[in-house]
């Protein structure tokens, strides 16, 4: 789906939907959720309303932008550092400051906002928890409405959870990790609430809810309003923020800089405008992430015409690749030189039963994790529990006990980072075992996805949409360019449609014949293949999978 697209989304009609609240400009859509009304109250909804009369005309402005920027690139054009904003870069200045329950961030982990994982993350032995509404959480508005209860409940402190299969009982430890919510991308709408007629961005109505109902508790424990923000492709989008962030602070009477926010950066766009992206929300940003898996994507996605730069099977584009260590190391250096702290990236692995494969895979998050904590990042994500005494183990080594964080690490001894070595082509081989995997990694992803589950174990990995955007846009470059496999198959468009027809059955196989016919595995085939053999690159699988997700809501 193109930017136009996108923005066309948000002059979508959905009349046949009957509403719940009606505010004079805000409607309320959907099923009526138990606590719908307790998280849509008269103050959440007159934020919102507000912050979507201010705000929200500007985001199909900011798609568009990426539109032309894009097009720029289609046509032959580089990215590169801006000159405009040379002075911002070479300027002497910094970030206001980080609260000191965000200075130690050796160990984040990440999951969506069910009630189960929220506590679980909650405990592990981790200093952060990233309750996400973005790419792990397929959002229903079920799903989206009960997460903004489960985290006010975390924040209260009286979250509990007993499983409907064994009864087991699950409740916060006494001193749990700090919580940041990640809230949805710029190109993410929310179907089920309008204003004046168009839906919202669904990142407005997220951060809007999470803040109202839960900043005056955070603050009276001596944390805050903390947010994780997504996909951000130009400092403008960043300015955007700053604002709404700016806005709120003045409406409830907040000495500004009390909401902090960490960017991911996570898109080749991004990675040209770090220290734009910090100086323009300088107030109240704290770090800066290596959202690799989406950089990946990105990366391919930003660069699809440019037929010499075609990335190999996923699993060769790894952290010692040369663009993407470049884009750590400047990430790095940005991050310090401006008093923020740099976040590395996911360890996607999930601890194995079995005994010798489980050290295989914890000597994998080792590896991984030494590099991250050798080049100076201050943390690190983890998607499973099960490996946060690995990764914390690791960066206690580098960080020592007498910092929480590395910013003392500057880089300053590295040469300058060149645009031509964040854009360096990555060599490696196209395998036919390679692209069979990336079918059955998207087809699964898929199908879960639009039955409600964003974060899904597949293959002995916790995947989310980045790695099925991996997956599929790696053959879309292929089909497109006439890339042929190391065995010497032309990748066409019929070879994909064959190859999806044998590893559907495949699936099939592995799962059993009961959660196949039980699944919607046919459908997410069908969307698979409607993207990948699409003429044009749709921009997020997430796009037509909502449509399909919201179906029912």
């Amino acid at each position: 789906m193109t930017a136009e697209q996108l923005a066309s989304q948000y002059s979508k009609s959905h009349s046949d939907q009957s509403a719940l609240v009606n505010t004079s400009e805000l409607v309320i859509k959907g099923s009526k959720i138990t606590g719908q009304d307790q998280v849509f109250n008269a103050g959440a909804v007159g934020l919102l309303e507000s912050l979507c009369k201010k705000f929200a005309a500007e985001v199909p402005q900011l798609l568009q932008q990426r539109k032309q920027k894009q097009a720029r690139i289609d046509n032959g054009q580089l990215p590169d550092f801006l000159p405009e904003t040379r002075a911002i870069r070479d300027g002497d200045w910094s970030i206001r400051g980080i609260p000191q329950d965000l200075t130690d961030r050796r160990v984040e982990i990440t999951g969506p906002v069910d009630r189960k994982m929220i506590i679980n993350a909650l405990n592990a032995n981790v200093k952060v928890f990233m309750a996400d509404f973005e790419d792990s959480l397929a959002p229903s508005w079920q799903k989206v409405v009960e997460g903004q209860i489960n985290l006010r409940d975390a924040v209260n402190g009286d979250i509990e959870f007993t499983a409907p299969a064994t009864g087991k009982q699950y409740k916060l430890n006494p001193d749990p990790a700090v919580l940041i919510a990640r809230v949805r991308g710029l190109h993410l709408v929310e179907n089920h609430v309008e204003f004046q007629g168009q839906p919202i961005p669904g990142g407005l109505m997220d951060f809007a809810l999470y803040f109202y109902h839960n900043y005056q508790k955070l603050l009276a424990k001596n944390s805050g309003p903390y947010f994780y923000i997504p996909k951000l492709e130009s400092h403008l989008e960043a300015r955007w923020w700053a604002k709404v962030f700016a806005y709120v602070e003045e409406r409830f009477c907040l000495k500004p800089g009390t909401i902090k926010c960490t960017c991911l950066i996570e898109t080749l766009p991004a990675v040209f405008e770090m220290d734009e992206i910090l100086y323009e929300l300088r107030s109240n940003i704290v770090a800066l992430n290596c959202g690799r898996w989406d950089y990946i994507f990105s990366y391919i996605k930003t660069l699809k015409r440019h037929a010499d730069r075609v990335l190999p099977d996923r699993q060769a584009v790894t952290m010692d690749t040369k663009f993407l260590s470049a884009y750590s190391r400047l990430l790095i250096k940005t991050c310090h030189k401006r008093g923020a702290l740099a976040m590395g990236g996911m360890a996607a692995f999930i601890p194995a039963k079995d005994e010798q494969t489980n050290l295989q895979v914890l000597q994998k998050v080792r590896n991984d994790k030494e590099l991250e904590a050798k080049n100076g990042h201050d943390g690190t994500w983890v998607a499973h529990p099960g490996l946060a005494d690995t990764a914390m183990a690791i960066f206690n080594d580098y960080i020592g006990g007498d910092r929480t964080n590395q910013l003392h690490i500057t880089r300053d001894v590295d040469a300058p980072i060149q645009a031509a070595e964040l854009l360096e082509p990555c060599t490696g081989e196209r395998t036919e075992d390679g692209m069979r995997l990336n079918i059955r990694i998207a087809v699964q992803y898929i199908e879960a996805w639009i039955q409600g589950n964003g974060c899904v174990p597949i293959y002995g990995l916790m995947e989310d949409a980045a790695t099925a955007e991996i997956s599929r846009t790696s053959i879309w470059q292929w089909i497109q360019h006439g890339k042929s496999l190391s065995n010497g198959k032309l990748v066409t468009k019929d070879l994909f449609r064959t190859m999806l027809a044998e590893e559907l059955k495949n699936v099939e196989q592995e799962i059993g014949q009961a959660r196949f016919e039980a699944g919607k595995f046919t459908k997410a085939a069908e969307l698979l293949e409607q993207i990948t053999t699409s003429d044009e690159l749709v921009d997020f699988l997430t796009l037509p999978g909502y449509e399909l997700l919201t179906q029912n809501d």
